[in-house]
């Protein structure tokens, strides 16, 4: 018996603070983890270096919940995502998939893409991007010059 690939799992809100060194979630399990550092502003589409993890927090208007999917996780056991209330959606190269209004995940290649408008979104849109020696957190804060449309 071969074991499956992962697959997508939908996201729960989450509790989400806002804080001067950093971003605090607090997953449903209890647990938090704060993501270093004030985001750096990027309009339109971060593009994660190969065989990083990527992260995508979406806010609500208050700025104290969201949703949060990692993309292209293979790593993190179905039931640990859903006890925390985190997603997951696994896309393959060249494809791609609205995680939310607003907010397109692809791949190519590699490396994960996360395109945004906050303004469909209807919050803020922040990408952690990550692996065992770096942290890099980045604010989608405006929309790719040529739409969405372009990125689906």
């Amino acid at each position: 018996m071969s074991a499956s690939a992962p697959g997508d799992v939908p996201p729960t809100s989450i509790g989400v603070d806002l804080r001067e060194e950093g971003v605090v979630v607090e997953y449903l399990d209890g647990r938090t983890t704060l993501y270093r550092g004030v985001p750096e502003s990027v309009e339109g589409t971060v593009t994660a270096g190969p065989g990083k993890e990527t992260h995508v927090l979406v806010t609500d208007p208050t700025e104290t919940e969201g949703v949060m999917t990692y993309v292209n996780d293979y790593n993190t056991g179905e039931e640990i995502l859903r006890d925390s209330g985190v997603g997951r959606v696994v896309v393959d190269s060249d494809e791609t998939d609205e995680v939310f209004p607003g907010v397109i995940v692809g791949r190519d290649g590699q490396r994960n893409r996360v395109t945004a408008d906050p303004e469909v979104a209807g919050g803020r849109v922040f990408v952690f991007v990550e692996d065992g020696w770096i942290e890099e957190s980045y604010e989608i804060v405006s929309g790719p010059e040529e739409g969405l449309d372009a990125h689906r």
